[in-house]
């Protein structure tokens, strides 16, 4: 009896942990969002986080970034992001084209919240079309939120961001 009592609030615990990774929504993969956006899959560039550029994304995200480089695609006169950020306590992957410096479009590649899912949907995603990002490290425009996903709109804004501003970065280091 007292055996059984702990081994099975213990196993809970282990497959609470184990199946959140399986619990991630994928809606589309990072490779197929590259692909469908003119980008060749096998060919990413990558930007370097240097003293310049560390202090600016420090600003964004409220946090350092946690590699030294970031991966990117061009296509055309476009770039092509895929970021990762912490809505609540799991990691969310967005996709951005940033072209002459305005988010062309974005959306949700893979959720892995429990909660904040509204974010997926397109409707949300076109309050960002158009936007650019100011002197100030913000966006030009206020994004109305979504009852009860207020961290995951934050995460989206955040990566917003910070996709316009690494696109900025990657044209000033280009000229």
């Amino acid at each position: 009896m007292n055996r059984s009592m702990f081994l099975l609030p213990a196993l809970g615990l282990v497959l609470a942990f184990v199946a959140q990774p399986l619990l991630a929504d994928v809606y589309q993969t990072p490779e197929a969002f590259v692909s469908e956006n003119g980008g060749r899959v096998d060919a990413p560039q990558s930007l370097w986080i240097n003293a310049g550029t560390k202090g600016a994304i420090q600003t964004i995200l409220g946090r350092n970034y946690p590699t030294l480089r970031i991966k990117y695609w061009q296509s055309a006169d476009a770039t092509l992001w895929v970021l990762e950020d912490i809505g609540k306590d799991e990691f969310i992957t967005l996709g951005f084209v940033i072209r002459k410096q305005s988010i062309e479009s974005s959306r949700v590649l893979i959720f892995r919240e429990s909660r904040g899912w509204e974010i997926k949907f397109p409707s949300f995603a076109q309050r960002f079309a158009g936007a650019r990002l100011t002197d100030q490290l913000l966006l030009d425009r206020r994004v109305d939120g979504i009852t009860g996903a207020s961290l995951s709109v934050q995460a989206y804004e955040r990566m917003a961001r910070l996709a316009l501003f690494l696109d900025k970065t990657v044209h000033a280091q280009n000229q």
